[in-house]
């Protein structure tokens, strides 16, 4: 029975010494903060975008006048930088495409394949990246379109193109346009961006680079998420 208390009795001490050393570690130490935002608080969690890089394939689009570069690779690597600054502000981005391709080599059939895709995939708004050509090399500056009596789309139309002037301070400032483009037949918020001219020598030199790309993402991306914030009539 002795034995039986004495064992008691360092039991309880151990247990005693162990629960001190729990409450010291409890109060001394600290909690590991999150190093990422919760999905739920990022601007455009929940919305589904559509980022279509124009062109490709055999449709080369327009070709710079210095680099000779094809449009249909310069609006990749744009759209690729829309993707990636949309989704690190939580939305989850269709593409039409992510590499050099098309849908079919008849220009309606390969559109309307895109415009399929975005439906299919539940998409709530519609963004197409061009660059733009002209005969005078003068012509500079970013711009919007959209297809006309559709209000949704003018509002993201004059949104996006606010953001970009913003950013970019382009030597000529454009004005968001109607524009009678087939990607823009959708039912839904749809807008054609021509990031700049590459028959300007100056704005050819800048659209070519990663920086500057980047640039552009960063405003179509903070435009969007304007749009969304926009009040409902």
């Amino acid at each position: 029975m002795k034995r039986f208390k004495a064992w008691f009795t360092i039991a309880l001490g151990i247990l005693g010494i162990l629960f001190l050393l729990l409450a010291h570690y409890s109060k001394n130490s600290h909690p590991i903060a999150p190093t990422q935002e919760e999905p739920s608080s990022l601007p455009l969690s929940g919305r589904v975008i559509f980022v279509d890089a124009g062109h490709g394939g055999a449709d080369g689009g327009a070709r710079a006048k210095d680099s000779k570069v094809w449009e249909k690779e310069i609006n990749l690597q744009v759209a690729l930088a829309v993707k990636a600054q949309l989704e690190e502000s939580g939305a989850l981005v269709v593409m039409s495409r992510e590499r050099d391709m098309e849908y079919d080599t008849n220009k309606r059939k390969d559109l309307t394949a895109r415009l399929d895709l975005a439906r299919e995939q539940g998409t709530e708004l519609v963004i197409s990246i061009h660059m733009n050509e002209y005969r005078s090399r003068t012509e500079s500056g970013p711009q919007v379109f959209y297809r006309k009596n559709q209000e949704k789309s003018r509002l993201l139309a004059g949104v996006l193109q606010e953001h970009l002037i913003r950013v970019l301070e382009p030597e000529k400032k454009r004005a968001a346009m109607a524009g009678d483009y087939f990607i823009l037949s959708s039912s839904m918020p749809s807008v054609l961006v021509e990031c700049g001219f590459l028959s300007n020598a100056r704005e050819e030199a800048l659209l070519l680079t990663p920086e500057y790309q980047q640039k552009i993402a960063i405003a179509l991306r903070d435009g969007i998420i304007a749009y969304f914030t926009l009040p409902v009539e």
